[in-house]
């Protein structure tokens, strides 16, 4: 996906990045997590940038929680080791990682399967120790791409709960291409459209944008639908 002319400030709080598949979100969103390098321009995250190198590069990703849509497993390594590992990749000390880790497995409600071997989890499961690997540590930006992509409705609903405590100061932004939680579960709406941003502002102001005499119940879905076919 090529971004051109791109230029985006995203606030603290939870914002949700909508677009269809092929939108550019997953794109939009490794540019964010450093894992890759724009050709033209920067990325910074309270002054770091995300295309510097060494100790500042070290320093940028020790500030970003970052759970991919395929969530790589480690070998041999227990649900709460796997967090506990991706806390120390992010600097977190061994000590630190190992005891942050059992907050963050309780926060995504895999306490029962927290010495469980990581390759032995459900597709869902896998999905959550992924998020409560975002969680370990301090990280000023939490970047989630399709995070409730296999989650039954429960799942799906501890999700919400697991983002209404994260602190306000924190940047929360999760990609997907679903409605149905955005007014539930966001402050901000961005919608995202061959490489181009066509919304950006408050979920009510998004939901205010939909097409007169709308429901107010359908009011995400059909704003979503009016910038996304609009502009294709």
């Amino acid at each position: 996906m090529l971004f051109e002319n791109f230029s985006l400030s995203i606030a603290p709080g939870r914002t949700v990045l909508l677009g269809p598949n092929g939108a550019g979100k997953s794109t939009l969103l490794g540019l964010f997590a450093s894992t890759l390098r724009p050709s033209r321009g920067k990325v910074q995250l309270e002054g770091l940038a995300s295309a510097s190198r060494g100790a500042e590069l070290r320093r940028y990703r020790s500030q970003v929680g970052w759970l991919p849509q395929d969530v790589g497993i480690f070998p041999g390594l227990s649900v709460r080791e796997h967090v506990a590992y991706t806390g120390w990749l992010k600097g977190l000390s061994r000590r630190d990682a190992w005891d942050r880790s059992l907050h963050a497995v309780q926060q995504v409600d895999l306490t029962e399967k927290i010495n469980a071997p990581a390759k032995s989890l459900s597709g869902g499961q896998v999905r959550r120790m992924g998020i409560a690997g975002a969680l370990v540590h301090d990280a000023r930006a939490i970047l989630l791409d399709e995070p409730t992509a296999g989650l039954d409705p429960n799942q799906r609903l501890r999700f919400r709960e697991i983002l209404a405590v994260v602190p306000e100061s924190v940047v929360v932004v999760v990609s997907t291409h679903q409605t149905e939680d955005v007014h539930a579960s966001y402050d901000e709406v961005i919608v995202l459209s061959e490489g181009l941003v066509r919304f950006h502002g408050s979920v009510s102001a998004f939901a205010g944008s939909a097409p007169a005499g709308t429901d107010q119940r359908d009011a995400v879905a059909a704003a979503y639908s009016r910038y996304v076919t609009a502009e294709n």
